[in-house]
């Protein structure tokens, strides 16, 4: 067993590399570790997606989490950001989501929060996963009336759509949205939200059967999206990824509109409104220079972090800011919630809509958006950090790097959670940044996979 825990908790095929044992001891290591102050029993709040392997890996982290006498809540399928505002909430010690996020069915992960909502330090993390590995005698298991109980509270969902609901002062009559809920944990929280609030609402891929989480669908896929909002000239599209962390959007015209754009108009609203703190929206490596140019033409400072949402809440919490995220659609905002969530978002760039009432393609243009190619180059796990070991790969990359050298810019990263390494450049010419990426990221597979 090697290193467990990546940038967003612990990944892998369920069942393959996320195994029952490591479940188990999870729960177990978890438990203790966030516990252990505690003069009380504890009690761990769990939430998961809809991926079939859910439920056995749900039970086996249960087992664990009790077997050393914590109490467990299980919460059923829902957000994975409600789970980080419902641990708030219940007062709990510590919550755990089962989700592999936008993976496909095969894949599924662990994470924990802390009590106050928020992803675990890389310290706490390695904490857990040194007990796991190395000091599995530290735990003491519970005998007795010590051993820890099981609680079931399904209706925490409905906790969750009310104080969504009550995030932006406005309501959304006369709205036409469509939601792709990706066939994941959105599929009751997103839609009752946005009809509570006022909206006509149309829906696609919200029937999950535990195998079609992300399947052709979500904000990985959103071709059935942009065709639905042309088709019944909807406002706007929504995409969320399967444990709804995510959101991003689409135009009336059918037109993406990234994490970088909705984050671009959010910020513009809420600067409007002296509500963005310190002017500032912190972003990552990856985000489009577009962005940046947007900052310095409406007087807002964008920062900028490694690739990664638990960087990017590092550098909110570190400097005082209250909105950050990736282009992904992963987006924080610090005020409501402690982790990026979906329909947060969503409420957000609607409140920012329906106050300019303006076509979000004209929202959109605050914007602009510099051709920029992402390929990505399948390789061994084990492998993915070793690219600069190579030399070819390495003179490659400084070859490319200077081929766009003021024009543009590379960047190559390893995948926190895949077995990947991504590929960018941006630059003027989408047709030489494709030819470039794609040789760049052949050579890269070739040595590597």
């Amino acid at each position: 067993m090697g290193k467990l825990f990546g940038t967003d908790g612990v990944r892998g095929i369920a069942n393959e590399e996320l195994t029952i044992e490591i479940a188990y001891k999870l729960g177990q290591a978890g438990a203790y570790v966030l516990t252990k102050e505690n003069k009380h029993k504890p009690t761990i709040l769990i939430g998961r997606d809809t991926r079939i392997s859910g439920e056995m890996l749900e039970a086996a982290l249960i087992s664990g989490i009790c077997s050393v006498g914590a109490n467990a809540v299980s919460i059923g399928i829902v957000p994975t950001p409600a789970v980080a505002y419902l641990t708030r909430l219940y007062n709990a010690d510590a919550g755990v989501v089962i989700s592999a996020s936008h993976n496909p069915v095969e894949y599924n992960g662990i994470k924990f929060f802390n009590n106050k909502g928020y992803k675990l330090s890389d310290q706490l993390e390695e904490e857990i996963e040194d007990i796991i590995l190395h000091n599995n005698d530290k735990i003491e298991l519970a005998v007795g009336t010590n051993i820890g109980r099981v609680k079931y509270k399904r209706e925490s969902i409905t906790e969750y759509i009310d104080y969504a609901k009550r995030i932006i002062n406005m309501n959304l009559e006369g709205m036409k949205i469509v939601i792709d809920c990706a066939n994941g944990a959105s599929y009751v929280s997103a839609p009752e939200t946005l009809r509570q609030l006022g909206a006509e609402v149309f829906i696609i891929h919200n029937e999950p059967d535990g195998t079609n989480i992300n399947k052709k669908c979500g904000s990985t896929h959103m071709e059935d999206l942009k065709q639905y909002v042309k088709q019944i000239g909807a406002h706007i599209g929504l995409a969320y990824d399967g444990d709804a962390d995510r959101c991003l959007a689409v135009d009336e015209q059918g037109n993406l509109v990234d994490g970088d754009q909705i984050m671009a108009i959010c910020g513009m609203y809420m600067k409007e409104q002296g509500c963005l703190k310190k002017d500032t929206i912190v972003a990552t490596v990856m985000s489009n220079l577009g962005l940046f140019i947007m900052g310095k033409e409406k007087n807002i400072n964008i920062e900028q972090t490694k690739v990664g949402d638990r960087y990017v809440l590092e550098r909110m919490i570190e400097k005082g800011y209250n909105m950050g995220g990736e282009q992904s659609g992963h987006i924080i905002f610090l005020d409501e919630n402690t982790t990026g969530d979906g329909l947060i978002t969503s409420l957000h760039l609607l409140e920012a809509l329906k106050y300019y009432n303006k076509k979000l393609s004209e929202l959109a243009k605050v914007m602009n958006v510099l051709p920029q190619v992402l390929v990505n180059a399948k390789v061994k796990n084990d492998n993915k950090y070793d690219y600069l070991k190579d030399n070819e790969i390495k003179n490659a990359i400084e070859k490319v790097e200077d081929k766009f050298n003021g024009e543009g810019r590379v960047l190559i990263r390893p995948s926190g959670t895949e077995p990947l390494i991504r590929v960018m450049i941006e630059g003027t010419d989408q047709s030489i940044l494709a030819e470039e990426a794609n040789s760049l990221a052949n050579l890269i597979e070739c040595k590597l996979g």
